[in-house]
């Protein structure tokens, strides 16, 4: 988000990315002119990762200074706010076409994108992944006020971007010609402007030889987004080890149901256990997904550094239970609660 003074969205996106400079590296447009999205180069070590994610905020933070706003890692504005979509012809068309939904999508999430050797091996990986991406999302909750109001859940974005109609888990799909078929068949609907707006919860990169896992909040810390992409990459690559082993056969509407529960409740209650489909602990369920994906953070050298952001994790909070224990502090004032994250998120 692009915060002023107040920690109110400004629309100043278009004047930001106008005077960007070679140094404040790889920025671009998002859907509102209220924010701004960063991108890190690919990286094969999670030092690197970690460096490079701090590096792409401290550089949006300097462009964003020369038009006397900052920058807040938020998955939504504490402050209610009046969107303003970027003027590109296909953002538009969205606008136009669906409403409500486009006006209010002011929402902010972190994408990780991880190598895949090639389509095949991409199908392989999502259709064994989606168990585990709801404590993804529960790990990145940071997202519990919406339109001035405490919504109740730790990540309201993951509510307000279920609206569109891609968006979510997947089936099995057991072939490359079988995923595309869906997508293609999505798009002869007529109801998404083009492939581009095929939201699932992971899919096949359109640009690059990737599987891009979209179910995160944008995380506050840069440290929760490390942990966040060496979590996704033991996920892929414990998925595509399993190979010829058959995919778990998973209902959607149980995905659904989970993913759903992760955003109401985040790190601060129970979520649902991908062995037995039943409600647990958060401390439970992030543990066994750190069970789950153990093998391939020790072959990839993560293991302790996943140990160790978790703990520091644990002991701060999400960004969620930030955000709340902010709010408590100042009275309730969440344009504090903003100016606060605009802080932790150059931490």
């Amino acid at each position: 988000m692009l915060v002023g003074a107040d920690g109110a969205p400004i629309a100043r996106a278009q004047d930001v990315l106008g005077t960007a400079e070679p140094d404040d590296g790889p920025l671009e447009h998002e859907f509102m002119e209220e924010q701004i999205e960063t991108a890190t180069p690919p990286r094969s070590t999670l030092e690197d990762v970690a460096a490079a994610i701090r590096e792409g905020r401290a550089g949006a933070q300097a462009a964003a200074e020369r038009h006397d706003a900052r920058i807040a890692a938020l998955g939504t504005s504490p402050l209610a706010f009046a969107g303003t979509t970027v003027g590109k012809l296909r953002y538009l068309q969205a606008r136009a076409e669906f409403g409500l939904t486009a006006r209010e999508q002011l929402t902010s999430g972190c994408h990780v994108h991880v190598a895949v050797a090639d389509d095949a091996e991409g199908v392989v990986v999502l259709d064994r992944i989606g168990p585990w991406l709801a404590p993804l999302l529960a790990l990145s909750a940071n997202s519990p006020y919406w339109m001035g109001d405490d919504s109740g859940y730790a990540s309201f974005r993951s509510q307000v971007w279920s609206r569109w109609p891609t968006a979510g888990p997947t089936r099995v799909f057991g072939s490359p010609e079988a995923y595309h078929a869906a997508v293609a068949g999505l798009v002869a609907t007529g109801t998404i402007l083009d492939q581009g707006m095929v939201y699932f919860d992971a899919r096949l990169s359109a640009k690059y030889p990737t599987v891009e896992i979209r179910v995160a909040d944008v995380c506050l810390s840069a440290d929760t987004a490390t942990l966040l992409a060496a979590l996704a990459r033991g996920l892929v690559e414990t998925a595509a080890r399993a190979g010829d082993q058959p995919p778990p056969e998973v209902p959607v509407e149980i995905l659904r149901t989970a993913l759903w529960r992760a955003g109401r409740s985040g790190l601060s209650g129970a979520l649902v256990d991908p062995r037995t489909w039943r409600p647990a602990p958060a401390h439970d369920v992030v543990g066994a997904l750190v069970e789950h994906v153990r093998d391939a953070l020790v072959d990839l050298g993560d293991l302790d550094t996943v140990t160790e952001l978790l703990g520091g994790l644990w002991s701060q909070g999400n960004g969620a239970m930030r955000q709340h224990a902010w709010a408590a502090q100042s009275g309730g004032n969440l344009g504090a609660v903003a100016l606060h994250a605009a802080d932790a998120t150059l931490v």
